[in-house]
């Protein structure tokens, strides 16, 4: 399983040029079932923070809906917080990330900013850099 990042999803969501194309191709290997992927909790809420913010909430409401269709909502529970408070970096939302992505025992979490999860317990790989990890078969290599 793969974890995405929420700036993955706002690519998509806002059509984020120049990185809109390769989000869109990992979203939809995930919605045709190619990948399973989860999201961070609180990615659920920051998305309809912004869509309700900058479109209008029946939009907010279908991308939420949407993201729970196809995705799985990894928790921050009590001991990932903790995690996420010893990894000690100075972005600890990118420290959540990498703990709930440990706990939810995924093999790559798909972001644009890898830099920011170099010391990550989970290898890091920028959409495009994922998409051409896997083979002819579209199975992650040495998988």
């Amino acid at each position: 399983m793969i974890l995405l990042d929420l700036n993955v999803i706002l690519d998509v969501v806002q059509q984020r040029e120049p990185h809109y194309r390769p989000s869109a191709a990992v979203l939809e290997r995930v919605i045709r079932g190619y990948d399973r992927a989860c999201l961070p909790a609180h990615a659920l809420t920051t998305v309809h923070y912004i869509v309700a913010r900058y479109q209008n909430s029946a939009k907010a409401n279908n991308a939420v809906d949407w993201m729970l269709r196809y995705m799985t909502v990894a928790p921050i529970t009590h001991a990932v917080a903790i995690r996420a408070r010893a990894l000690d970096w100075p972005d600890f939302e990118d420290a959540m990330v990498a703990a709930v992505a440990e706990a939810a025992e995924c093999t790559t979490i798909v972001t644009r900013n890898v830099r920011d999860f170099e010391s990550s317990p989970v290898p890091a790989l920028t959409p495009c850099e994922y998409l051409t990890s896997l083979d002819n078969n579209g199975i992650p290599k040495g998988a």
